[in-house]
């Protein structure tokens, strides 16, 4: 499985944003969480044992690439549900953000709020950027067994690409 991950060279020289344990590697097991979705559900990863995870970090809600990227994700979620896969979309706003966010766009997907401790899950997964407070672009992509199977990072106003999860959907197949 190929795993793309790319740098943000759009930042200032000499700014860096860290990321506490890194980015997840392709083999390395997803780190566990639980959040509340856009109904105050809890949501967590684990339960999703036997199924494939796209979980998709997004900087904020009502922003005009996340709503792209998301609404993207939307219009081709066969995509998601053939390779038996979970959408797990998650940023730094509140539940009562995303819930106004998914009724607005009519995202069929979990929106998680990643709200407090701010940011802790983002930074779990080495996308979080202290200095401005949001997810960066990450995408990973987690089999049924729980292993990071793909990661990008986009830099900052870059959209991902729907083709490169199609294809490392297609890598997996269904469980």
């Amino acid at each position: 499985m190929t795993q793309a991950v790319q740098n943000d060279a759009a930042r200032p020289a000499g700014a860096v944003t860290p990321v506490p344990g890194g980015v997840p590697a392709v083999g390395d097991p997803a780190p566990d969480f639980e959040l509340a979705n856009q109904f105050g559900e809890p949501v967590r990863l684990s339960d999703f044992r036997g199924r494939n995870v796209v979980v998709v970090f997004y900087p904020f809600a009502f922003s005009g690439i996340c709503t792209g990227e998301l609404c993207e994700i939307r219009d081709n979620l066969a995509l998601f549900e053939d390779a038996d896969a979970a959408v797990l979309a998650v940023s730094v706003d509140s539940k009562f953000a995303q819930r106004a966010y998914a009724e607005k766009e009519g995202y069929g997907f979990d929106l998680l709020a990643d709200f407090w401790p701010h940011g802790a899950v983002a930074s779990a997964y080495g996308v979080f950027d202290p200095e401005s407070g949001m997810a960066l672009r990450g995408t990973f992509i987690i089999d049924a067994a729980g292993v990071v199977r793909y990661v990008v990072v986009n830099p900052r106003g870059q959209a991902r690409d729907l083709a490169e999860y199609r294809a490392a959907l297609a890598g997996l197949g269904g469980s």
